[in-house]
């Protein structure tokens, strides 16, 4: 711990040494303290894994390789809290991060990929996309912003299009954020009474919630026809966001060998928080099996 070390309380930033010792002298615990200390100890434990990953980094920054890390999943089920905890200590210019906004008149009349293509990795590069091409499966088809063939025809081509991308060497990594219709609700509420989160809640979160079954049907879709052997999907329970982040920094550890890693690290995932999107499938027609519907 370093001496400088701080962390929030009710809106101060106050130094974590002069919180640990007023924290365990006094004979009251504060619900805030406790949640700070707590904070802190959960970051802590994010470290080493982060440690490995400048080793990734610098090991595909050395081979000439190149990733790709798709984080998609419901809003506000923690994608931008993790690719934060993910890139904290990466060197900054071997990596990106794409938050694509809606697509342009021009973008309109091109190939559909072509926008995301324009952002893929150079040789010993890392981007991480903040939604990417699969918003068309997601998003755009449950709100209506493409068209039913629009819809087919990426659903038909799209294992064939990542298919080319990792048969030419590009090491692909799909992550789906899964968080319950209670949790995700809760977050927006936060995010309602929350100035520093407000700017967060946008239209589509508004009714995400109203739509949550028509959510919950396309990512069955997407998940059933995408997944495959060459570029899996790979499902994060997200309702505990600490040990989400925890899990997916293992998922990307594990994707590739890299020179010097340490092995006394505990790299094993946590089957309750990580589950593949085959697994995910067989779960979701067992739900609308027994009870006629999907649970989440």
């Amino acid at each position: 711990m370093e001496k400088n070390d701080q962390v929030e309380v009710n809106g101060e930033m106050v130094s974590l040494n002069e919180l640990i010792e007023s924290y365990s002298k006094s004979k009251v615990q504060d619900d805030t303290v406790k949640k700070a200390l707590s904070k802190r100890e959960h970051e802590q434990a994010l470290k080493p894994y982060q440690a490995e990953l400048i080793k990734l980094q610098k090991h595909l920054e050395e081979t000439n390789q190149k990733m790709i890390i798709l984080f998609e999943g419901r809003d506000a089920a923690g994608k931008g809290g993790t690719i934060r905890r993910v890139t904290r200590y990466m060197n900054e210019k071997h990596y990106r991060v794409v938050a694509l906004g809606k697509p342009t008149e021009e973008q309109r009349t091109q190939w559909f990929y072509q926008k995301y293509i324009s952002h893929f990795p150079r040789g010993g590069e890392i981007v991480l996309f903040d939604r990417s091409w699969y918003n068309r499966a997601m998003v755009e088809s449950v709100f209506g912003f493409c068209t039913q063939k629009e819809y087919d025809d990426f659903m038909k081509g799209v294992k064939g299009f990542e298919k080319d991308l990792t048969r030419q060497g590009t090491i692909l990594i799909k992550l789906y954020f899964s968080v319950t219709k209670d949790e995700q609700a809760r977050r927006f509420e936060r995010r309602k009474t929350d100035p520093l989160r407000q700017w967060k809640l946008s239209e589509i979160d508004v009714q995400a919630q109203d739509r949550w079954d028509d959510f919950t049907e396309t990512k069955y879709e997407m998940i059933k026809r995408t997944h495959s052997h060459n570029a899996p999907w790979t499902v994060v329970r997200s309702n505990d966001k600490h040990k989400a982040r925890l899990e997916v920094l293992k998922v990307i550890l594990n994707s590739l060998n890299y020179e010097g890693r340490d092995d006394s690290i505990d790299y094993t995932l946590d089957p309750e928080v990580v589950i593949s999107g085959a697994r995910e499938i067989e779960i979701m027609d067992a739900q609308r099996t027994s009870s006629g519907k999907f649970i989440g």
